[in-house]
């Protein structure tokens, strides 16, 4: 199951939201994501962990307690949307 955290610290690392989460069992992943054009942290991250029921056991344990400072926000990550834009220009002119 993929978890979303969010209000973290600005201080909170990768490693440090993997050691909270690996409390309540085995993490296959954890991200807390960066702004890519200064370098600090967005104030989120993603959790990634195999077992449903230690997952959801983690999002109802963690959700709105404090780490690192923060009230954190716990809960499932929802899938992506596709937002259809596809970036970029397009020319649309056929030959």
């Amino acid at each position: 199951m993929n978890i979303f955290v969010a209000k973290l610290s600005r201080n909170t690392s990768s490693e440090s939201l993997r050691e909270l989460f690996e409390q309540y069992g085995e993490v296959s992943s954890a991200k807390v994501i960066m702004d890519r054009d200064t370098g600090f942290s967005k104030c989120f991250g993603f959790v990634e962990m195999d077992n449903d029921a230690e997952a959801n056991d983690c999002i109802n344990q963690l959700n709105e307690t404090e780490f690192e400072g923060s009230t954190i926000v716990v809960k499932k990550a929802r899938p992506r949307e596709n937002s259809g834009g596809g970036g970029g220009y397009q020319n649309k002119r056929r030959f």
